[in-house]
């Protein structure tokens, strides 16, 4: 668990991401075990993440979630390689996002917007990886951001 903000918006036209998610803070559960010598299997990671306004306290939950198989057709997909690929997707997803947003930027849309670039992304990054809009139900969420708002 991040203790900083993952995405803040501040009190001027800047914005700055104050957290980083790192790869062992992903936390993967095995959806479906892979078939020996085929590709396939799946693991699921549920990802929230609090963006806030600094000047304001405003907040926003910005929920995801995020797949990989556990073998490609270049093997087997190791859980650290996964978890790494996870967090380099969405840690450039919030800078790119949020380089570009201003004090008057809506939380939800900026949620929305890196949600579409993580789609983007992590989906080209990887052979059957998936993004979904809403978390598997089996995998349980990693909270990221300030907790205490």
């Amino acid at each position: 668990m991040l203790s900083l903000c993952m995405a803040c918006v501040g009190p001027t036209d800047r914005t700055i991401v104050t957290g980083q998610i790192l790869p062992r803070q992903i936390r993967f559960v095995t959806l479906k075990e892979a078939t020996p010598g085929e590709e396939g299997g799946q693991r699921s990671a549920c990802i929230h993440i609090r963006l806030t306004r600094a000047n304001t306290s405003e907040s926003v939950l910005c929920r995801f979630g995020v797949e990989t198989p556990l073998r490609t057709h270049e093997g087997i997909l190791s859980l650290p390689l996964a978890q790494r690929i996870a967090a380099d997707r969405i840690n450039e997803a919030a800078q790119v996002v949020f380089s570009s947003a201003t004090i008057d930027s809506p939380l939800g849309m900026l949620c929305e917007l890196m949600k579409a670039h993580l789609r983007r992304t992590f989906e080209a990054s990887l052979a059957g990886a998936r993004f979904r809009a809403q978390c598997d139900e089996r995998a349980p969420p990693v909270l990221f951001g300030d907790l205490n708002l």
